[in-house]
């Protein structure tokens, strides 16, 4: 948790905070999709993460996904904004937090290797469009809802 939220925290608990930040969609070649299984649900959820003040959406975007994979992707596209009661999450710590969240798509770049931070990771592994996992985070499914529906 970056040391913004953890201010906040310290002054407000556990209660419901919304919080600003990123996921990004990275395919490959085959169309599969980038995932990584969180340490700290153990549910899969996309490579993203919070906004550190100061920074935009799409910095933010490119911020996580090199922090947690070591990948630095060219092209980001917007897939949306995400917000409302759906993405709400509740982490087993008992923080709460209302996601307001710029999905972006990237594509691999070629001969990319990942290169998993396991302190927030514990794996990470491409997916086919229909074999995505019943335990990716609930905050994650309408994104991967939206980018199937944007590629049938």
């Amino acid at each position: 948790m970056n040391d913004y939220v953890s201010d906040l925290r310290r002054l407000v608990g556990t209660r419901p905070l919304i919080l600003p930040g990123t996921s990004v969609v990275v395919t490959d070649p085959a169309g599969r999709i980038l995932l990584l299984e969180r340490a700290d649900t153990g549910g899969w959820g996309l490579p993203g993460g919070l906004m550190e003040p100061g920074e935009s959406f799409e910095e933010t975007g490119r911020r996580e996904l090199k922090e947690e994979t070591g990948l630095e992707v060219g092209e980001l596209h917007l897939l949306g904004v995400f917000s409302g009661v759906e993405y709400y999450y509740r982490y087993p710590h008992g923080d709460e937090i209302y996601n307001v969240t710029a999905a972006y798509t990237a594509r691999l770049p070629q001969d990319a290797v990942v290169a998993l931070d396991t302190t927030e990771n514990s794996a990470w592994r491409f997916f086919a469009p229909d074999e995505i996992p019943d335990t990716v985070i609930s905050p994650e499914r309408p994104i991967l809802a939206r980018y199937t529906q944007a590629e049938q």
